[in-house]
This record gives structure tokens, C-alpha cells and sequence, in this order.
């Protein structure tokens, strides 16, 4: 369906956004526009504001913002088209006229949603007078009947088409499409659900668009899903959001949890909120839900090893979508229980005792890497522990939240291991040891030169580490005072200049080095007291940008030389012929630029 910028117009202008969004948030009205506490994040003081002649909304302190369809859009969980459809009958507009193919593949959309409710009620039906097994399977978990008609559960007997029969009208085609048969080349369609507990999986509207069976007595596997189909797509549904978005707003969080049992056995605990991923691990699509309903959701796991592993790829998954404001927290259920068990055993406070005990993000990560040292980590252990936190934190995309983290794992891991002053005349050791090196080619010039000139412009250093810690730097001596540069810039907010002068002018091994030698340095303008910081910056990104491409037109050239020596062709010899030409036009670049600066000096 095609929708023109006019028909959305024309919808927003007859949509009277103030009574669209008071339906579900109480607003005051302050002048010619609505105030009220934010929907999108929980505050005490009003700064979401509603106004009906520009038609939007903003909220001034989580800088959610939108017009009527976006408001359906986030604060429902509506896909787009059906806010404009909900909005449009409100409105008393006609939608515009489908093409052939869209309106075709409405019909069918159509069709599969009554197959797929006819299912739901013929397997609920089963429940109440065959499902014997299943209604003892239920009593046995504590589930009551009241929770399991509200979450429309049923039950498929054992047979290979009863199901098939049930809703023959149908026709085998659209119940293969639907996933409820499967079809085998050179056999009858037959029911995919048979012995097993049915549980309806809803779309954000309460339309069942697929199932979960759980096996009643032996068998695998234990759990079974529907396959993808057009009206379901696993990554992208969560289970229960039908019920748990308006909970969700209403609490003001929501909660993941990795089962749709957990699900059922928490909302009867009294846990509305509460949704689950359909068999696979939290997926993208599947956290930005979770940001709509809250901005930190609570993703709760087992105890055990799957659990914890399960936990560890959800945050891994979570790092680069972070945003200010937009976060997760991680509950871990003890003693091999899951939450099913705990609200059975100990009550619904024992779970809420453990949510308020729930884990941040980055507090989570941490103590998942530290429970992987060894009893008395040497250096190279502690040095794998601390590379692999800055890995973690340098997957997160959004500038700000990752030097944040950056800054957590260091200040974390300094308290664990050693003293943060004492780190400053580290430095100050390991610059007069890089200064020992007599041999000094054209890239450990250049890199020497940025180190002593970030030396004296600390803003720099500061505005720049995360590109600072790319550097390519291979000498050890200079690796190592690069990155205690990049610490003391991360964790001392107090660093200046004259603090890092002091300390070198305190110690003898050093005064040679704070001095220029205008024989050997270059007269790159991070030398240069007085250069303009932007100056400074400028040259920065460029000479960290020509030593980033030296790096990687080596390693091309090394790959090639190999491949060529593993099977010298014609082809692989030109190859290797191109990526030696690309690196020594690099080193000519280099060399070109250090003649510039030996001309300044």
C-alpha cells in the first residue's frame, strides 16, 4: 500500500494529538499547549509537552518526540501501518486504495489471522474436554485454570490430523503457510502440534500469529514453535507483549524472561510486565521493543551455565545499541532455579526482592570477566582481563556512553590492582625508556611526536583517546606509554599539562627528554608550545589516519607475499605487485611529510 505525504497530512491534521495522547496520560493543560510527567522515562517533574497546533509532542528531558502516528507507534508498539489505520478510522478517513499485490497479500493476511484464531479456540476447546494430561500437567506447575484461559491455552492431542480436519475449510495450502502442517514431498500434509500443550503466541493487537507446544511426557523436543511465516517473525516478537505493554507503562519497567512458562507463572505471581524471546537469544529488534516500553529493561536468567551464557550474549548484543537514557539491567536467579521455581517456592517477594538487586550493564560485564581470572592473576592474565573490558567497551557505538564505560572498567580495575597516582610516574619511566631507543625509523618518529605532543596538549588527549588507542604501535615501550597516556586521560580529571611537567622535571632520566633536539625531532606541531588546539587536532586525525593506512597496506602486503609464495600465478603476482605499490606509496606520504617538518624544525 502506498500512503502520499498528502493522506498523512490530511490524518494528522484531523487527529487532535492531545486527546489521542490523554487517553492514556493524564495532561495539564499550561497555556496553549498540555504538560505531563514523561510516558517514555520515569520523572517526578513534568517535561513532556503536548501542542495541538504544531501537532507534536517533546519531551525535554528524555528527547522523546513525534507526531499522532509516532505516538502509536512507540508508545502502542503498533507497526506503522496499523496506526495509520487505527487513526484513520478515528478519523473518519478512508484508507487510500490498494494495489493488486498489496491488496492481495492483505487477504491473505486476513485469512491467516481467522485460521490461526480458529486454531487457538479448536486447541483450547481440546483442553477443556480431552486434555486431561494437560490440565494435570498445569496443576502440577501451579498454574490455574483462570491464568490458562486468559493466556488462551489449549491442547493438541496426539494424532497426525485432527487438527487438519478441525479446519479443513481452510485447505492444506493455507495451513502449511500458517506452520499448523507439515508438508513432506510425496506425503500428506499432517499436524505439527500433536501431544503437546498449546500456548498461542500474540502479535501488539492480541492476534494469535503463532504457537508454542510443550511435549506432555516423553519426548523431543521438549519445546516446539511455529516456523517463520508472513505473520510471524520470531527476532522481531516477544512473547506476551499484548498484555505486558500497558503493565510495562503502568510499573514503569518491564522484565524478559528466557520462557514462556516463566511468563504464565509470573503474571499469575502478579507480574504483568513480564515478556519472553520465542527460543533464540534476545535479538536486536527485540531490545528496541524493550526500549518502547521502559528504559532500562530487566532481563532476568537462570542461574546456571546456560543461563549465565544466554545473559552474557544478550549484553554483548546490547553494547553497541546504547543510548543516553537507554540502558539494561541484569537479574541472575541462584541456586539453579528459574522463575517459575522461585515465585512457587519462596513467594512473588522473593522476586521482587531479587529484581531490586538487579545488576547494571557495565557492573554485570565486569563481574562476569573478573570470575575468569585465576587465584593470583599474574600480569599477563590481568593484561587479558583488562584488554577484553576495553573490547566490551569499545563495541558500544555511542561516543559519549563509551568512553563512560571505558573510564568504569579502568577506575574498576585500578582499585583491584594498584594505585592511580603511582600510574603517572609510569609514565614518566616508560617515556624516558622509549626515549633509550637509538634506532628510530620514520613510524616510530611520528608516533614518539604525537605521544610527547599530546604530552602538551592534554585537551587533545582527552577529546581523543578512543583514536589515540588505534594507533598501530608496535614498539613495546611506546604501546605501553600510549596506553597509560590513555588511562590518565580516562581517570584523572585533574590532568593538565603542568601536572605531567612537574613530574617529569622531578626525575634526572627525564630532563634530556623534555628538551628538543632539533637534529633528530620533527617540528610537527604537537612539539610546538603555543599551537592552536585546533591546529593540534587537525594534525592528530591526520597523522593518526596516515599510520592507521601504513598499518593496513602492510599487512596487505604481507598477505599478498604469501599467497603468492603459496601459489605463484600471474594473478597472485600482480596482486602482491598492487599491494607493494600501495604501502610504499604510504611510506612515500610519510616520508614526503617528515622532509616538511625536518625543513620547520
Amino acid at each position: 500500500m502506498t500512503l502520499s505525504p498528502q493522506f498523512l497530512d490530511e490524518l494528522r491534521t484531523r487527529t487532535t494529538l492531545s486527546a489521542l495522547v490523554g487517553k492514556s496520560v493524564k495532561l495539564q493543560r499550561s497555556g496553549n499547549e498540555f504538560k505531563a510527567c514523561c510516558p517514555f522515562h520515569t520523572e517526578k517533574t513534568p517535561s513532556f509537552w503536548v501542542n495541538d497546533d504544531k501537532g507534536f509532542y517533546h519531551c525535554f528531558g528524555c528527547g522523546a518526540h513525534g507526531d499522532a502516528i509516532r505516538w502509536m507507534t512507540d508508545q502502542r508498539g503498533l507497526p506503522f501501518i496499523d496506526a495509520v489505520k487505527e487513526l484513520a478510522a478515528a478519523a473518519g478517513m478512508e484508507m487510500p486504495a490498494q494495489d493488486a499485490r498489496s491488496a492481495r497479500q492483505a487477504e491473505r493476511a486476513k485469512g491467516l489471522h481467522e485460521l490461526m484464531s480458529d486454531a487457538q479456540g479448536w486447541f483450547a476447546d481440546r483442553l477443556g474436554d480431552e486434555g486431561g494430561i494437560a490440565r494435570d500437567a498445569l496443576a502440577k506447575r501451579g498454574i490455574k485454570p483462570e491464568t490458562a484461559r486468559a493466556f488462551g491455552m489449549g491442547f493438541a492431542p496426539d494424532a497426525r490430523g485432527r487438527l487438519k480436519a478441525a479446519l479443513a475449510s481452510y485447505g492444506d495450502p493455507m495451513l502449511v503457510e500458517s506452520g499448523m502442517l507439515i508438508s513432506v514431498e510425496g506425503k500428506e500434509p499432517y499436524d505439527r502440534f500433536r501431544g503437546r500443550l498449546m500456548i498461542p503466541i500474540r502479535d501488539a493487537r492480541g492476534r494469535t500469529i503463532a504457537f508454542g507446544g510443550r511435549i506432555l511426557g516423553d519426548g523431543e523436543p521438549k519445546y516446539l514453535n511455529s516456523p517463520e511465516t508472513p505473520l510471524f517473525d520470531k527476532g522481531r516478537t516477544l512473547y506476551n507483549i499484548d498484555r505486558a505493554q500497558a503493565a510495562a507503562r503502568k510499573a514503569k519497567r518491564v522484565i524478559a524472561v528466557e520462557g514462556y512458562m516463566d511468563v504464565i507463572a509470573l503474571a499469575q505471581a502478579g507480574f504483568d510486565e513480564v515478556v519472553a524471546p520465542l527460543g533464540t537469544a534476545l535479538t536486536e529488534h527485540q531490545l528496541e521493543r524493550l526500549w518502547r516500553m521502559a528504559d532500562c529493561p530487566i532481563l532476568c536468567f537462570d542461574g546456571d551455565a546456560a543461563g549465565i551464557k544466554a545473559a552474557r550474549r544478550a549484553a554483548e548484543r546490547a553494547l553497541p545499541l546504547l543510548q543516553p537514557g537507554k540502558s539494561i539491567s541484569i537479574v541472575t536467579i541462584p541456586d539453579g532455579m528459574d522463575p517459575d521455581d522461585l515465585v512457587r517456592a519462596e513467594g512473588p517477594q522473593a522476586f521482587e526482592d531479587l529484581l531490586a538487586r538487579r545488576e547494571s550493564l557495565s557492573d554485570f560485564l565486569w563481574r562476569l570477566e573478573l570470575a575468569t581470572l585465576p587465584p593470583g592473576a599474574g600480569p599477563d592474565e590481568r593484561a587479558a582481563f583488562e584488554h577484553e573490558l576495553a573490547r566490551l567497551a569499545g563495541t558500544i557505538t555511542h561516543e559519549g556512553i563509551r568512553r563512560e564505560y571505558f573510564r568504569t572498567f579502568k577506575d574498576q580495575f585500578f582499585a583491584l590492582f594498584g594505585a592511580k597516582d603511582r600510574r603517572l610516574r609510569i609514565v614518566a619511566n616508560d617515556m624516558a625508556a622509549a626515549a633509550d631507543v637509538r634506532k628510530v625509523d620514520l613510524v616510530f618518529a611520528f608516533q614518539r611526536a604525537i605521544l610527547m605532543g599530546l604530552m602538551q596538549h592534554v585537551d587533545v588527549l582527552k577529546r581523543h583517546c578512543e583514536l589515540v588507542a588505534q594507533l598501530p604501535i608496535l614498539n613495546g615501550q611506546l604501546q605501553r606509554w600510549r596506553n597509560h597516556l590513555i588511562d590518565l586521560a580516562i581517570y584523572r580529571n585533574d590532568l593538565t599539562e603542568s601536572l605531567l611537567t612537574d613530574t617529569i622535571a622531578a626525575d634526572r632520566q627525564l630532563v634530556d627528554m623534555a628538551r628538543r633536539n632539533k637534529e633528530t625531532d620533527l617540528a610537527f606541531s604537537f612539539w610546538l608550545r603555543g599551537t592552536a588546539p585546533e591546529v593540534a587536532e587537525t594534525d592528530l586525525l591526520r597523522v593518526i589516519q596516515i599510520l592507521v593506512d601504513e598499518q593496513a597496506c602492510r599487512r596487505a602486503e604481507n598477505a599478498a607475499a604469501e599467497r603468492c609464495r603459496q601459489d605463484t600465478t600471474e594473478r597472485t603476482f600482480a596482486e602482491y605487485q598492487q599491494a607493494r605499490s600501495d604501502h610504499a606509496a604510504v611510506q612515500a606520504r610519510i616520508r614526503d611529510w617528515m622532509e616538511e617538518l625536518d625543513e620547520a624544525a
